[in-house]
């Protein structure tokens, strides 16, 4: 029995070590190297420029004043359509109080004056029905009533507009009514009620009441690279991609090429500017960021293969052509236009060829 115990210990000994020699002996062979196999097929190429920028309205103009004063009502909003000539604010005027002074006193003096020249009138009047003064006297006299009277009108009305913003002959297109100058959809109104405001002259700009644009005719503003802006030109087709709308690709044309080069980030860059198609379902937002891809070269149908697939030696360029289980054939290849993915084959490969790939790595 123990005899028998001993053999089996034995045995079991040898299986050890011999199936730790196979698997060593296993472990230790080279492994068979596998490669992808990618073929050949008929494609559109492009070569495409990304262009960052952002989609603006084509018209977008700033409200201001055309006197100074206070805010005293705002009949629209934000976001709200407004029509041209339609009224978004009214301005109350607060009068310098030289200029009210000056208005002041010419309304007095007119009156001074009108009453003096009525004066006159009346007593070259009665002279006149008495025939005591020629009717040229008269005439003159009556002139100078006339135009005392016109000039009481106009201190008046100067009082007022200086006092009001506004005067009753012209109250109909009064300044202190701020109206859009374009139809469109207000963009912003960064003033409130009661906040003081400037008009806009030679010397100042103004305050803003309010910013329209015709958001139904956009643009994308960019700026393109020097490198690339000689191979781009005004009527290019361009593809909108806003960050903002997902599986949103916009149409778009370019026709605008700054002659002019920004300097932006070290690199001297173009500003270009293309109009942009908007379908009526899509809601596009003035400021969104984009990006526009440019189609710089092109080449239909052509027969290509993913660019992975060469190797290169001097100037030439090489692929590998499947010719068995495992064998392969270094083929010369003429290659043409990339997109980055996949490049033109114009000679040494036919459609249907297949070609060797990256190499195949197994997970353990």
């Amino acid at each position: 029995m123990k005899k028998n115990l001993k053999y089996i210990i034995l045995a079991l000994v040898a299986l050890v070590f011999i199936g730790t020699f196979a698997a060593l002996w296993k472990n230790s062979r080279p492994k068979e190297i596998k490669y992808e196999q990618l073929e050949t097929s008929v494609r559109d190429i492009y070569k495409t420029s990304v262009v960052t920028g952002k989609i603006i309205p084509r018209d977008e103009v700033n409200i201001k004043p055309q006197i100074s004063g206070i805010i005293s009502d705002l009949y629209k909003e934000a976001g709200e359509m407004v029509s041209e000539g339609e009224v978004i604010a009214k301005v109350k005027v607060i009068p310098e109080m030289n200029s009210l002074s000056a208005a002041q006193s010419r309304v007095r003096l007119a009156e001074i004056n009108l009453k003096q020249a009525q004066t006159n009138h009346d007593r070259e009047k009665a002279l006149y029905d008495k025939n005591l003064v020629s009717a040229e006297e008269y005439d003159q006299v009556k002139q100078a009533l006339s135009q005392a009277i016109e000039e009481k009108n106009a201190a008046t009305e100067n009082l007022e507009v200086v006092r009001d913003g506004v005067s009753k002959s012209n109250a109909k297109s009064s300044s202190t009514l701020i109206r859009s100058t374009i139809s469109g959809l207000i963009l912003d109104i960064p003033v409130k009620v009661g906040n003081s405001v400037t008009q806009s002259n030679t010397f100042n700009d103004g305050t803003t009441i309010a910013t329209v644009a015709n958001m139904g005719d956009l643009i994308f503003d960019g700026f393109i690279d020097e490198t690339e802006v000689g191979r781009v030109r005004e009527g290019f087709p361009m593809t909108i991609t806003v960050g903002a709308l997902r599986d949103v690709r916009l149409d778009a044309v370019m026709e605008f090429i700054s002659p002019k080069a920004q300097e932006k980030n070290g690199t001297n860059e173009f500003e270009i500017k293309a109009a942009v198609t908007v379908p009526d379902s899509i809601t596009v937002r003035s400021g969104y960021s984009a990006n526009a891809e440019i189609r710089l070269e092109g080449a239909e149908g052509v027969l290509s293969i993913p660019e992975s697939a060469l190797s290169f030696e001097g100037d030439s360029t090489y692929v590998y052509l499947v010719k068995g289980e495992n064998k392969y054939e270094r083929t010369h290849v003429v290659t043409g236009l990339s997109d980055g993915i996949n490049i033109e084959i114009k000679s040494g490969l036919k459609e249907g060829d297949k070609v060797r790939g990256n190499q195949i790595i197994e997970k353990r």
